[in-house]
């Protein structure tokens, strides 16, 4: 199945639905460290990409650009969050992941002359 995509005013949440079992394999998923949380609402700010793979859960993400259409994943799916996204995460079924960060640039330096 093709990944579904929801865009926000700058970004995109990427969301595969149910990865195969060599996808996650190749991923090293079972390496990435773990995070779970119960239900309810959280606001974040993702300072770099984050790919997670969700174990058990229902979640919706609403970019704080609220013309956004929400996110929307469960257990199976890999989702990727990219770098800037503020959004609110609505947890209505309590979530075990499993997570990854993508370091974030080093900024670049400015160029002197002599």
């Amino acid at each position: 199945m093709a990944p579904s995509s929801v865009s926000s005013t700058h970004e995109t949440i990427r969301v595969e639905k149910n990865i195969s079992r060599t996808r996650f394999a190749e991923l090293g998923i079972n390496s990435w460290p773990k995070w779970a949380c119960p239900p309810g609402k959280y606001k974040l700010k993702y300072n770099s990409e984050k790919t997670c793979h969700l174990v058990r859960g229902i979640v919706k993400v609403y970019s704080k650009d609220s013309s956004s259409p929400a996110a929307e994943f469960c257990a199976g799916d890999l989702v990727t969050i990219p770098s800037g996204l503020s959004c609110t995460w609505d947890v209505t079924a309590s979530v075990d992941m499993h997570y990854k960060f993508e370091p974030s640039p080093a900024p670049s330096s400015p160029s002197h002359s002599s």
